[in-house]
């Protein structure tokens, strides 16, 4: 039984360094479009930018800064997927069709589910921290 083509290019590709190096500016290319073209992705760096101040204010712990950096990972990681599958999906079928809008919703509700666990860390977090001020 012969290799398909995909598996004999595979076979041939060696490590390259300026490829590695290529495939970052990419990813960070990808970020840039990111930030520049999706409106929630700026609302989530503001965001973002906020519980920072507020972790390094409040002087959270190191599990907090875990739970608090897992969770902006998460809901960047699965906006930049959700922001992926609508451009596909545009890409693919520009005109209004109920299963695009249905492959549309459901990585629309990803986001908002990282979103919402995201903001229920935060307040788990934060909340007991500002009742001791007052």
């Amino acid at each position: 039984m012969g290799i398909s083509g995909f598996e004999h290019r595979m076979k041939k590709q060696k490590f390259s360094i300026s490829q590695k190096l290529k495939s970052f500016i990419y990813a960070f290319n990808g970020l840039r479009i990111l930030i520049q073209k999706e409106h929630n992705a700026r609302i989530h760096l503001f965001a973002t930018l906020c519980v920072i101040v507020a972790g390094f204010l409040f002087n959270i712990s190191s599990t907090e800064w875990l739970a608090i950096i897992f969770s902006i990972g998460l809901v960047f990681s699965l906006e930049i997927i959700n922001s992926s599958i609508e451009h596909m999906a545009d890409f693919i079928s520009p005109e209004k069709h109920e299963k695009i809008k249905t492959i549309k919703d459901l990585a629309a509700a990803g986001v908002l589910i990282s979103t919402l666990t995201a903001l229920i860390i935060g307040l788990l977090i934060f909340i007991p921290k500002i009742f001791t001020l007052c």
